[in-house]
Parts: C-alpha cells; sequence; structure tokens
C-alpha cells in the first residue's frame, strides 16, 4: 500500500474518549425509549460498533448503503440508497449514525426519506463533522469532533476504497480537499 496518509489527527484514545461520552449521553437522552441505532455504510462501521457498545441501554441495529461518490473521492451531489433498512421504523427514535458530515446532502436526503416512514424521531450522530463545506443546513445532533475541511482516512474513512482499516483518523497528504491527489 502506497503511503499516502499523515500523521494521525484525531488518535484511537481520543476517539475512545469520545465516544465514551457520547455513548453515556445517547443513553441518558434515549431512556426508556425504542432506541433503532441505524448505521451509514460503508464509512461508518468502526464508529458504529465502537458506538454501539458504548451505548449501556437496550437497542436495535440496523443499517443502511448510501452513496453518493460513485467511484470517484469527490461527491456527484446525488444521493442514491443502495441497501434499505430491514427493521419498521414506524413509532420508532431512530438514530442515524454517520461517518463524517460535510455538505450536508447525504443527511438532509435520509432525513427526508426516512420521515416518510413515520418514526416518533430522527437524530443524527456523526463522528466528524465539517462545518465549512455545508451546502445545506442540517442538524447533527450528536457530534465526535468538528474538523477543518481536510481530507481525512482512516477509522472507517475511506480513499478509493482504501485505508478505512487504520486504527486513527489521518489527513492524506496527497490529497486536497475534493479528493484530487496533488
Amino acid at each position: 500500500m502506497e503511503k499516502i496518509f499523515g500523521r494521525p489527527i484525531v488518535t484511537q484514545e481520543d476517539m475512545k474518549r469520545r465516544i465514551d461520552e457520547l455513548g453515556r449521553q445517547i443513553a441518558s437522552d434515549y431512556a426508556g425509549r425504542n432506541l433503532i441505532l441505524v448505521g451509514i455504510l460503508k464509512g461508518a462501521f468502526a464508529f458504529y460498533a465502537d458506538l454501539a457498545r458504548a451505548i449501556r441501554a437496550p437497542l436495535r441495529v440496523d443499517f443502511l448503503v448510501v452513496t453518493s461518490y460513485g467511484s470517484k473521492a469527490k461527491t456527484t451531489g446525488k444521493v442514491k440508497m443502495v441497501t434499505d433498512l430491514t427493521e419498521d421504523i414506524k413509532g420508532q427514535d431512530v438514530l442515524l449514525v454517520e461517518d463524517i458530515v460535510d455538505s450536508g446532502l447525504t443527511v438532509q436526503y435520509l432525513v427526508k426519506t426516512l420521515s416518510k416512514r413515520k418514526p416518533r424521531s430522527i437524530k443524527v450522530c456523526a463522528l466528524l463533522s465539517k462545518p465549512e463545506r455545508r451546502k445545506i443546513a442540517v442538524k447533527v445532533d450528536y457530534v465526535g469532533f468538528e474538523i477543518s475541511n481536510k481530507y481525512v482516512v482512516g477509522y472507517g474513512l475511506d480513499y478509493q476504497q482504501q485505508y478505512r482499516n487504520l486504527p486513527y483518523l489521518a489527513v492524506l497528504d496527497q490529497v486536497d480537499e475534493e479528493g484530487r491527489k496533488s
């Protein structure tokens, strides 16, 4: 594997500490409710697994596969649901778990699409937020880390389907914020 990533910007230890905090907050906020944790794949898989274990409350799990990138590192701007939920969310509390919220397009699409199924509530939890990249104002209810406009990999996030397995988050040294090698 070609080395194109840099030093960690968020370490394993920092992620564990923050995810434990998020888990405690979510468990408190959803105490006594019917929570369905919905992971947005592929990018959120590592965060989702650690977050689910950090939430010390009963919950159900489900997943969506959504894409807005195709085979490129730059978003197409069009969101497509590749795989749908297996759980009925009508009357349930849904927490969408995203790896990163940047433009806001995917979150807006998912909240709008899933709201039609009449859940009791829909909230969003993201490991990373890039507010300066927002094209659409969306509410992110739980945020792990706010980061600058850099292309990051690791802990589920990829560059051309690589680097998801890094146990930390790193900025790609040779890729700009649009996903182009420089």
